[in-house]
Order: structure tokens, then C-alpha cells, then sequence
């Protein structure tokens, strides 16, 4: 005869599935934060590049190429390339004419250094 103030093993049992099913909910939990996390962290490393850089919108019709930042939302480069300091100064020297963005003011930060 079993002793009513035991717990049965299939009481047992279902007590540690409830507690590991507890577990895995809260490790699903941990591992969308910091997946969201390292998403965010990516998106401002990303965002810390292009404002180190520049981008040359290319000339449209008659409008001369703009010179942006490489943050500038004004436009969005298809390729994502973008110039160092150097090369940004080297495009400035070319014979066609660059205007610079009156949003991002590139010029700024180009000529200092």
C-alpha cells in the first residue's frame, strides 16, 4: 500500500516538466532580448560607419553630383559604398563639378584634418 503523503512519481514527473517548460519560456525570453540587443548594437556600429564616411549622389539630368554624408538620409546609396576622407577630398579636386548637401553640410567635417 502506497503512503498518501508521498508524491507519485508521475506527480514528480509532471512538476519537472512544468518547471522545465518554465525555463524554456523564460531562455526564449533571454535569447529574443538579446537578439533584439545585438540587432540594435549592429544598426548603431552600421550607423557610426556612415558617419564616418561619404557618398557622391550621382548627377541627374542637369543637376550636378551631390556630395552627402555617409549618414545623410537626403540619399540612400544603392551599393552602400562609401569614401574615406581622402577619396571624398580626391572627388572635390575632380573636374566635375560636386555641390555639397545643404542638409548634412558634408563640407564640415571634410576639411577639418
Amino acid at each position: 500500500m502506497s503512503d498518501p503523503s508521498q508524491i507519485s512519481r508521475l506527480d514528480k514527473l509532471r512538476v519537472t516538466r512544468e518547471y522545465l517548460a518554465y525555463q524554456l519560456q523564460r531562455t526564449d525570453a533571454t535569447i529574443r532580448e538579446l537578439e533584439a540587443e545585438e540587432k540594435q548594437e549592429r544598426h548603431r556600429a552600421e550607423q557610426a560607419r556612415a558617419d564616418q564616411g561619404w557618398k557622391i549622389q550621382p548627377q541627374r539630368g542637369e543637376a550636378p553630383p551631390v556630395l552627402h554624408r555617409g549618414g545623410c538620409a537626403t540619399y540612400q546609396s544603392r551599393d552602400g559604398h562609401l569614401l574615406d576622407r581622402g577619396q571624398a577630398r580626391l572627388a572635390l579636386t575632380h573636374e566635375t563639378y560636386i555641390v555639397m548637401c545643404e542638409i548634412c553640410t558634408p563640407q564640415t567635417d571634410l576639411m577639418d584634418g
